[in-house]
């Protein structure tokens, strides 16, 4: 089974923020309700893809409280894995809810987990600062064009300022 990046931005929409693993685990249980190859690296793949084109942002343990709920207050859950960054929707990302998604998070046995909008945004820039410099370092005018369209859904997406960074990936498509 293979899901598309929307696709994936939809499972994260319906179940919350996952780790990569759980993500996996998520894209194997839509494979098995539909009966279809049940294929863990090429779900690793695809999350892998999610992640570069910004459909999908990992922000680290700093940025994340895992807990679960017990009656209408959160506790801590200390036995969860909060080392493990967590995959959240990305500014490029059109959730598309896969068919059986609305099942998952009685499936998965995932904590809670809240990741607030600012923690996400500083994760998207960090990531999106270094894809940058890897692009003008590589001369990738295709990877330094898709980084510019990124920019400006980032910025409108969270509370980043890109400016220079997109200056330098504007410079770099003139000097190649």
């Amino acid at each position: 089974m293979e899901l598309t990046p929307d696709e994936l931005a939809g499972v994260v929409d319906v179940v919350g923020p996952l780790t990569h693993e759980e993500l996996v685990q998520a894209c194997g249980e839509l494979a098995f309700k539909r009966g279809e190859d049940v294929d863990s690296e090429a779900f690793e793949a695809a999350i892998d893809a999610a992640l570069a084109t910004y459909h999908l942002v990992a922000v680290a343990s700093e940025g994340h409280a895992a807990s679960k709920r017990s009656g209408d207050a959160a506790e801590w859950d200390h036995d969860a894995d909060v080392d493990a960054p967590l995959v959240v929707v990305g500014p490029a990302a059109f959730p598309d809810i896969p068919e059986g998604t609305e099942d998952l998070p009685h499936i998965l046995d995932v904590p809670g987990r809240d990741v607030s909008d600012e923690a996400a945004a500083v994760a998207a820039e960090q990531r999106f600062r270094d894809d940058a410099a890897e692009a003008v370092r590589a001369r990738d005018d295709e990877r330094i064009q898709t980084l510019l369209d990124v920019s400006y859904e980032l910025e409108a997406w969270g509370p980043v300022e890109l400016s220079t960074a997109r200056g330098r990936l504007d410079e770099a498509t003139q000097s190649n």
